[in-house]
């Protein structure tokens, strides 16, 4: 019950700090591209690779199972967005923007992939060392 317990604060957590930076992002960047989303989607990636490979469970870093838990399944699904990158892809779909529709996929995708092997390569590295 308390694994429970703890991945649901850590999504109250990462979905605030999600609100945050989609809105930081907007109000300088706009709404003209679901940049905000983007921006979420790709350090969310990052964070979670970085924090898997740091804290794996035969790596030197050792957290406990309900931290992991916590941190990679609450706060970082909390603060990923993928349902908000979805519609926001199928809205432009829809109104019939098919460049930025294709082109918020192939960053998303491309982004998001490069962002979570890059942080899972400095944790390896700042543990090599």
């Amino acid at each position: 019950m308390l694994s429970y317990i703890l991945v649901i604060l850590g999504g109250a957590l990462g979905t605030g700090a999600r609100f945050w930076m989609s809105g930081f992002i907007a109000e300088r960047g706009g709404e003209f591209f679901p940049l905000g989303t983007l921006v979420v989607n790709v350090s969310g990636s990052f964070v979670v690779g970085f924090f898997a490979a740091f804290t794996d469970p035969e790596g030197p870093v050792l957290v406990s199972p309900r931290f992991r838990q916590f941190f990679m399944i609450g706060v970082c699904g909390g603060y990923t967005t993928f349902s908000s990158f979805s519609l926001q892809t199928l809205d432009l779909a829809r109104d019939g923007d098919w460049l930025k529709a294709l082109l918020n996929t192939v960053l998303s995708f491309a982004c998001c992939l490069a962002a979570v092997w890059l942080g899972r390569v400095l944790a390896l590295t700042l543990l090599a060392k």
